[in-house]
């Protein structure tokens, strides 16, 4: 599957819903508001992979936003969406077009997992931040026990755009080799029910989504790794 409209109207993203209070609003602010309380209180943000830009939306008055992403279609979106940004047409694995020490926080929400080259990617992102610069990267959690219950289920495995999926130490490693020290590692719950048969699925959206809920809610970082389904990263760049 390509990175065009087609994906974004595609079954599993028409799932997600845009609208005011939707999970994908939550999560949207929940990234927003790590932004805010572990980065510098202004300054220059890019999203690698910003789609239509509705998490940048949530930054514009504290920052100056930037977004790229590779899919024609959701920039022009996006700037639609963000009159205030600035967005460009571009691979997460090639961010020439901006200076050394450019930014001030970047946010890669699940964009590493779709990437031939994860690593030269993250090189990437390391040259654009600033020396103390946030990096916030979210992906799938191979450590994640959904894995082993729902094998080919799993919700990691269900976007065949999904090419590189590595354990949560892999990602670590790139990381420290390219001058980027973790500050926090933590996930953000069971969000793709259902876990277990025989058991209604509104019951169990409840029943392991109230942690993640919580977290989303408050803007903390407080479900460990082995509980949720995706790794987050914050990381700072090194002076």
């Amino acid at each position: 599957m390509s990175f065009d409209k087609e994906y974004f109207s595609s079954a599993r993203y028409a799932e997600v819903s845009f609208k005011k209070y939707s999970q994908y609003w939550w999560s949207n602010r929940f990234y927003a508001r790590l932004a805010k309380k572990h980065g510098p209180p202004s300054g220059r943000v890019l999203e690698v992979g910003c789609g239509l830009g509705h998490l940048l939306t949530w930054l514009t008055d504290d920052y100056e936003v930037f977004g790229g992403d590779i899919n024609e279609y959701a920039i022009e979106e996006a700037k639609k969406n963000v009159p205030e940004g600035i967005f460009n047409l571009l691979d997460a694995e090639d961010l020439l077009i901006f200076p050394d020490k450019h930014f001030n926080i970047l946010i890669a929400k699940h964009v590493v997992e779709h990437l031939k080259n994860p690593s030269i990617a993250i090189a990437e992102m390391s040259r654009v931040l600033a020396p103390g610069g946030l990096l916030i990267m979210a992906c799938p959690n191979m450590d994640s026990p959904m894995r082993e219950r729902k094998k080919e289920n799993w919700v990691g495995y269900q976007d065949p755009t999904h090419i590189s999926l590595l354990a949560p130490a892999e990602w670590l490693d790139i990381l420290h080799k390219n001058n980027l020290n973790e500050i926090k590692v933590f996930s953000d719950g069971f969000w793709d029910p259902p876990y277990v048969s025989r058991v209604p699925k509104i019951i169990q959206r409840i029943y392991y989504g109230l942690p993640g809920g919580l977290q989303a809610i408050f803007g903390g970082s407080f479900i460990p790794l082995h509980r949720g389904e995706s790794l987050i990263v914050l990381a700072e760049r090194d002076n």
